[in-house]
This record gives structure tokens, sequence and C-alpha cells, in this order.
């Protein structure tokens, strides 16, 4: 579904974003509503966990569990996409349908709930010290926070923070806006299953290398828009560095084990003057990364957090002004 198709049956899909953004900055995450009903993300999740515990056993072939991943992440995202295009048709049949289609965007951005999870980790350094970092940050990360030191705590903060721009924001909306709802729920069904198969552990190097792939391709254009809005939005904070977080991400973005991720990473690195990345621990490994914006100090703590969140609310703000362009010139 393009921008183009939707016509006059129902509100165009930039305005619907729009408005997306702005009901999840005030509402969140709907937390009452999915202590009774499960989250979209949390069923595909769940199926996700399924699928692997059924397909992806030690004994069989790597091959074998290579092609096991290649099909599940394949067809779950063609399934998600047949429904993401009858929910869209749906909604453009009946009365008053765009409501259908608001909400379920609403459902699968989450700047807000991003923005929750990470000021909760600056006020728990703040006020539990470093227990209560490492415990508010656990939920956020995949590494074990129990290696962390305050300043570790604080950088996988701020990385969470700036690699989430792109895959809770930034890419949902571009692909939303690029083919509706099909692509948004492909997107997020990619983006899942990668948060839990696509790591290169032992058990899902082969199973979750498709997967990785896709999530990869899908976030490629997405993430280096989310750096170049982190670059602008940089423009217009207290102690921003624009010009820093363009030369910091032009020269450390590739850096980083993600294709994707460092782009947002060492912009924010850049445009906060603090290093970011850097050796950390995965399942008990440890991962010698290179560092983003090595020449500032990696020693941060709670107040980086606060600038990091100032940083992230004001690229959230570039961003819907980019899209409220959008509708200004597709209205006009």
């Amino acid at each position: 579904m393009l921008i183009a198709e939707y016509g006059a049956s129902g509100l165009l899909p930039p305005i619907v974003l729009l408005a997306a953004l702005l009901i999840d900055t005030i509402v969140g995450e709907f937390g009452p509503l999915f202590r009774v009903l499960p989250h979209p993300v949390s069923l595909i999740g769940a199926l996700t966990g399924w699928l692997d515990r059924r397909l992806n056993r030690a004994r069989r072939a790597a091959a074998t569990r290579a092609v096991r991943g290649a099909v599940v992440a394949v067809g779950l995202a063609a399934a998600l996409a047949v429904l993401g295009w009858a929910l869209a048709t749906v909604s453009r049949s009946i009365a008053y349908g765009w409501a259908i289609e608001l909400l379920l965007v609403v459902l699968l951005l989450a700047q807000r709930s991003l923005f929750d999870h990470v000021r909760a980790v600056g006020r728990a350094l703040e006020t539990d010290g470093l227990a209560g970092g490492r415990a508010a940050v656990a939920h956020i990360v995949s590494r074990d926070p129990a290696q962390l030191d305050e300043h570790g705590v604080a950088r996988a903060a701020i990385e969470s923070l700036a690699e989430g721009f792109c895959d809770a924001v930034v890419a949902p909306a571009f692909w939303y806006l690029l083919l509706g709802l099909p692509g948004l729920f492909v997107y997020k069904t990619i983006n899942t299953m990668d948060s839990m198969v696509g790591y290169r552990t032992e058990r899902h190097a082969a199973f979750g290398l498709v997967t990785a792939k896709l999530d990869d391709a899908l976030n490629y254009i997405p993430a280096r828009i989310a750096g170049g809005l982190i670059v602008a939005a940089a423009m217009f904070t207290p102690k921003g560095l624009s010009s820093q977080a363009l030369k910091v991400m032009l020269r450390d973005g590739g850096k980083h084990r993600s294709p994707n991720a460092g782009r947002p990473e060492a912009a924010m690195a850049g445009a906060l003057s603090v290093a970011l990345s850097g050796p950390r621990q995965y399942d008990g490994q440890v991962m010698d990364e290179p560092w983003l914006g090595e020449e500032f100090s990696a020693r941060i703590g709670a107040v980086e957090i606060r600038r990091a969140l100032y940083l992230f609310v004001v690229a959230c703000l570039v961003n819907a002004v980019v899209i409220a362009a959008i509708v200004t010139y597709l209205i006009a």
C-alpha cells in the first residue's frame, strides 16, 4: 500500500503516522490493556520462541538449522505481510476504518516506551547506585549486566537509546510510509525475531542467520536516517555538537559489529562527546568491539543519560517535523 494508493477512502498514511507518534508520546505502551491482552510484538516473540525450541535443536546439522531458520523468517514475514494487507483493506472499506490502522501503528511504535526504560536506568543509578542501575538496564540490553560497572551501565543505556531510535521510531515510520501496514508488520516481525535469534551465539549462528541478514537489510536506510536526525537534533540541544556528531558518525559508524547500529550510536557519541561501544560480554564471551568516539571519555553516568534523553526527544521532534512536512506537501 503506497501513499498514492490510499486515496479518499481514508487518511493519508503520513497523517496516520503523525497522529500515532503524538498518541504514543502521550499514552505510551497502553500498559493496563496489555496486562489483560497480549501485545502484538509479544505474540510474535512467543511464536518465534516456540519455533526456535521445536526446530533449532542442537543435534541437527548447521545447514539444516539454517534452512529451517530461513523458512521460519520468510514464512512469518510473508504471513504478517498478508495480515497487514488484509487489515489495511478492511480499514479502507469501512467508515472510520482509519482508526483501526491508527491503533495498530500506535501499538507498533515505541518512542515513549524507549524513553521511559532508559530514563529508569538513569534514575536507578542516581537513587539505588550500581545495583539499581544493573537491574534497570537488564530490561533493555542482552549483555550480562552483572559484568557492568556504573560507566558500563550508562553506556549500555545510551547505546540502546541510540539504536532503539532506529528500531522503535525511524524504521517503523519509514516502512509504514513506504509500504503501509504490510511493510510495518514485516519490519516488526523481522526485528522482533532478530532480537531473539539473530545474535551470533552458538545456538543461533545458523538458525538466526537469515533473520539477521533480513534485519540488516530492512534497517540499512532507516539507520542512516536515524543518524542524520540525531546530527540535526544536536543543533538544538544544550552542549550538542552537530558537526562533531556528523564527523564521528561518518568516521566510526562503520566500525560497529552491526552494519546499521553504529550510525546512530556514533552520531550520539559525537553529539554528547562521550565514548560508546567498546569491549563487552555476551554469554560469557568477551567481544573486543572498537570504541565509537574514542577520543572522548567513557567514564560517564546518569548525567550523560539525561543529556542523551534530551537529544532523543529533540530527534523525535525533528522526525515528526519531517513527517509533518510530507503531510503538508501531499495535501497542499
